[in-house]
């Protein structure tokens, strides 16, 4: 019993020039790759995005209004801070602001602002802003609300 060899002259090695056969399968693991990495970004970042004044909000039986543009976000916390929009401002200068805010380009109808007080708030504290916002000339002022269960 002999072994064979085989005799077609080649060594294991190809040939230059020697064509290769088409791959007929697809090669997934890059895509599921760079999926995974997105997924990681996104899970990170999601949570940075919801941004925000911590408020204690009163609850209201008061439906949704319809948001046309970005209104205006004006919030004042439980200890009396007062914020537009994420950036606390000191109380000398609500009225600066305002009047700015008020200067700026608005729809026909007027600029928005939504009023975002803690409860536990006094009454005269919420009431010298909305003073500051309608004598800058801020007349469409919500006050914003968490909804309440029916009673």
């Amino acid at each position: 019993m002999g072994m064979g060899v085989a005799s077609s002259g080649r060594s294991g090695r190809r040939k230059r020039g020697a064509k290769r056969a088409p791959m007929s399968e697809i090669n997934v693991t890059p895509f599921v790759d760079v999926m995974l990495v997105l997924l990681i970004i996104f899970m990170v970042t999601a949570p940075l995005l919801v941004a925000g004044v911590a408020v204690d909000l009163p609850e209201s039986r008061a439906e949704t209004l319809s948001q046309d543009m970005e209104p205006i976000q004006l919030s004042i916390d439980g200890n009396g801070q007062i914020s537009i929009g994420d950036q606390p401002i000191a109380a000398a200068e609500l009225t600066e602001r305002l009047e700015a805010i008020a200067a700026q380009p608005a729809p026909p109808e007027g600029r928005r602002v939504y009023l975002r007080a803690d409860r536990g708030l006094e009454y005269g504290s919420v009431m010298a802003v909305m003073g500051e916002l309608n004598r800058a000339g801020l007349n469409r002022v919500a006050l914003v609300s968490v909804g309440g269960d029916e009673r």
